[in-house]
């Protein structure tokens, strides 16, 4: 689990990680960002990886599809139709 810094909210410091995860490649395009697995592995409640998940959607980073989920979204795609 991890250690989380007292002076940033929790949410903040979630989304920080996944972002890192998304750009290290560990998280590839169409990933499952799992709300159930990272409310597991970070040891707090839904609403706050739910504030984290927003933020990452906010920036583009992920796409949630209701009764689907969340997918990191594939830039690859954005690359291609810019192009056409």
């Amino acid at each position: 689990m991890m250690e989380f810094d007292p002076t940033q909210p929790k949410w903040q410091q979630i989304a920080d990680a996944v972002r890192q995860r998304i750009a290290s490649g560990q998280y590839p395009a169409r990933h499952l960002v799992s709300e159930v697995q990272l409310e597991n592995e970070f040891g707090v409640a839904r609403t706050t990886v739910r504030k984290a998940t927003a933020a990452l959607r906010d920036e583009g980073l992920i796409i949630t599809t209701p009764g689907m989920g969340s997918f990191v979204r594939d830039r690859s795609e954005d690359e291609r139709q810019d192009t056409q």
